[in-house]
């Protein structure tokens, strides 16, 4: 073959370019888009739930409308990365879009919590696709090293959604009306004009070459077992607290649980390669090892994470909008970490250190947020999602590369839904468990609160002050807890005080009465009243006597009420009244009924008289008399602290095991790319097979290897057409990233064989 022609026939065999840094960018530009819609709509929501909460009297139902879109977009999420590796990326990234959209807008017309939880249902199914597609498309067009580099672009996104989205949310969750709509339903309607911009972006620029498989088998079996499995878990997680942890319905939500895992572990076996989980993912130990951490991260971080705008709202009083700007530190820390943690992967290859310090972090942040007390500073709060968003930097992407480096082309995308389908398990496990423990244990620990002296003893002084009472801003915090209180220590303690006084009255009289009828009585009997007298002077002396004997009594006693009790007086006629408007009077009396309150509360036995109801819509709180919220801001403050214990417990549980995560050097190659390299050994053999040579596209520090020479590429073009066609010889392709430096062996192709990996 002469040289004149190797050219033309190299160039006609050879694969074209798979894609250019500047159709890379515009890939990136559509994901970043649908990536921005995902990452907009919880930021939003997140801030503004309570006000949403408030308005539909549900907030302790929150759970509900978080745990529905995490359920659906986490079932959703390995279906929508099976689909995509049988039909393409592009279509699929564009119907998540749709449905995401169509669910926000029937969000926006909820009117209950339960039904509001039901359109999220719908959102959440479409935000399987928006958060799982974006990853497995990068993992397609991106070598593992490369693709840190690319990270700023997407942190970029999440960055402004993060300070974009609270405010936002704040701004329509602070509104009355918008439009003639009610403030917060925006929230949901953003997303339209949003979406639609989304949308446009991904079908111009979003063009992924796509490799059809032969076969087609969608693995529906194996969705309905994640359904059994996963609702009826996630279901008695939300109402266990309610239900009763060993109550029928509990139990028949573990049975079913149980059975729907083992069904589905049993369908995953059986459809093997097209399973949609394949099970031969866990023979990677990096893939197992990923799987689970991501699971316990995800546990710790969605569900501890969801308190902190609640404990900024409830507890520091600060607006949603105010709420999201205080969660800065956190979002400063998690770009921080993940740009360094990026750029040192893409330098190194390396990455297992992240994982280890990212869980030490996130411990540590849940560590130091266990020391909250309810008059702690915004500032103490900040050092600790500071530190829980230097960990969290460090975990986002770098479980997703492991995972996806563990994998080849073909399970690209179920590899990468799988990863982040466990940790959304995790995440949903935890929102649903630690948001039911925050609102079981918070009716308890409010409680609690009000045994305190100090603090029932302040509460009490305030609710029974007229002027602090009868004040607009405390009505409602009066009405949900205060008023039962004042009302019947107030009826008791005048039922009281009116017993002894009519008491008193009642003796004076027969005292009185007895008197005047003894002396009328010596008088007839002496004979100074005559005997047909006597009766009409006895009963006109029996009147007299009783009133003067009431009168006498009434002046005896009141000294002794009022001294008793300041807050009391007794008027002319024996009627008790109570005056708490004397400050001096009222601290005297809130004294000696802080005993009395303290043991009804000790004889409860711990079972608290205030119910979830009467805190579905914490509006009271807002502008209240500290000494009348500080009782719920306790009470809330050790919810939380309770919630990040268990949070924290969890996260370590990742650390330990993050010790013991091997962690392969990442590949240098994109999946794309290594496919297209295999296409060309595989039209290197063919060309060998017809007598003409074509070659696949070298870089130059790629090898090219001929009956066990290595040489440079540059070389090793002229040594195959200088090399003679004997059948036996064989061609290997090794470059930075191919399978030889991946530890799977060099490529190798004989005549008639299909190279393989």
């Amino acid at each position: 073959m002469s040289e004149a022609a190797t050219p033309a026939s190299e160039q006609s065999a050879r694969p074209s370019p798979i894609m250019s840094h500047r159709q890379i960018l515009f890939v990136i530009f559509g994901l970043m888009a649908g990536m921005f819609l995902s990452a907009l709509d919880q930021t939003v929501v997140g801030t503004a739930i309570r006000t949403i909460g408030d308005d539909l009297h549900g907030l302790s139902q929150q759970a509900w409308v978080t745990t529905a879109y995490l359920i659906v977009s986490t079932i959703a999420t390995p279906i929508y990365g099976k689909l995509s590796d049988i039909f393409g990326r592009r279509p699929l990234f564009i119907i998540a879009i749709v449905i995401f959209v169509i669910g926000s807008i029937l969000s926006s017309f909820s009117t209950s919590m339960i039904q509001l939880a039901a359109f999220r249902a719908i959102q959440g199914l479409g935000a399987g696709g928006l958060m799982s597609m974006p990853l497995a498309i990068m993992g397609d067009i991106l070598a593992p090293r490369e693709r840190a580099k690319y990270q700023g672009y997407f942190l970029a996104v999440f960055g402004i959604s993060s300070v974009a989205g609270p405010l936002i949310g704040g701004l329509f969750a602070g509104a009355s009306e918008i439009l003639g709509i009610a403030g917060w339903r925006w929230v949901f309607l953003i997303n339209v004009p949003i979406g639609i911009i989304a949308l446009i972006i991904v079908m111009a620029f979003l063009h992924v070459p796509h490799h059809p498989r032969d076969s087609v088998r969608i693995d529906w079996w194996g969705a309905t077992g994640v359904i059994v499995a996963l609702v009826p878990l996630l279901l008695v997680a939300e109402q266990g607290r309610d239900w009763g942890w060993g109550s029928a319905a509990s139990i028949t939500c573990y049975v079913v649980g149980a059975i729907g895992i083992v069904g589905f572990i049993i369908v995953e076996m059986l459809m093997k390669d097209d399973a949609l989980i394949p099970l031969k993912l866990f023979r990677s130990s990096t893939f197992s090892m990923a799987t689970i951490i991501g699971v316990l991260v995800g546990f710790g971080m969605f569900g501890a994470m969801l308190t902190l705008p609640l404990y900024l709202q409830l507890v520091l009083g600060a607006t949603p909008t105010e709420s999201g700007l205080q969660l800065l530190p956190m979002i400063l820390g998690l770009m921080i970490a993940s740009i360094a943690s990026g750029q040192i992967i893409a330098r190194t290859g390396r990455y297992r250190q992240f994982p280890i310090i990212g869980t030490l972090l996130l411990s540590g942040g849940f560590f130091w947020l266990t020391f909250l007390t309810y008059d702690k500073s915004y500032w103490f709060i900040a050092g600790a999602m500071l530190l829980i968003g230097l960990g969290l930097g460090q975990l986002m992407q770098t479980l997703t590369i492991a995972s996806q480096n563990s994998v080849g082309l073909r399970d690209m995308g179920v590899a990468t839904s799988a990863s982040t389908f466990f940790r959304q398990i995790g995440g949903t496990l935890g929102t649903a468990v630690l948001i039911s423990l925050l609102f079981t244990v918070m009716p308890t620990n409010i409680q609690s609160s009000l045994s305190d002296k100090a603090t029932l003893t302040a509460a009490l002084d305030a609710a029974f002050d007229p002027a602090v009472a009868n004040a607009p801003e405390n009505k409602a915090i009066m009405n949900t807890i205060y008023d039962p209180i004042v009302k019947n220590a107030t009826t008791e303690t005048q039922k009281g005080l009116q017993a002894k006084v009519d008491q008193a009255k009642a003796q004076g009289a027969a005292q009185g009465k007895e008197a005047a009828v003894a002396q009328v009585q010596a008088k007839v009997d002496a004979g100074q009243i005559p005997q047909s007298e006597a009766a009409a002077a006895e009963a006109a002396a029996a009147s007299a006597g009783a009133a003067a004997g009431e009168k006498a009594a009434l002046a005896q006693v009141t000294p002794a009420i009022e001294k008793a009790v300041p807050v009391a007086s007794v008027s002319a006629d024996g009627t008790v009244t109570l005056d708490f408007s004397n400050a001096s009077e009222r601290n005297e009396f809130v004294d000696t009924l802080v005993p009395t309150i303290q043991k009804q509360l000790e004889k409860s036995g711990g079972s608290s008289k205030v119910s979830s109801n009467d805190i579905n819509d914490t509006s009271f709180l807002k502008n209240a008399d500290p000494r009348l919220a500080k009782p719920f801001l306790v009470g809330f403050n050790a919810s939380a602290v309770t919630v990040y214990w268990v949070a924290m417990f969890v996260v370590l549980l990742a650390f330990v095991l993050s010790l013991f995560f091997k962690t392969p050097p990442l590949r240098a190659k994109s999946a794309l790319q290594e496919a297209a390299d295999e296409e060309a050994i595989q039209a290197v053999e063919a060309a060998e097979e017809t007598g003409s040579l074509a070659l696949p596209d070298l870089e130059p520090d790629d090898e090219l290897t001929l009956t066990g020479t290595s040489l440079p590429a540059e070389h090793g073009r002229h040594a195959v057409e200088s090399a003679p066609q004997d059948p036996v010889t064989r061609a290997s392709h090794t470059g930075p990233g191919s399978s030889a430096t991946q530890g799977h062996g060099r490529h190798t192709a004989r005549p008639g064989e299909v190279a393989t990996p």
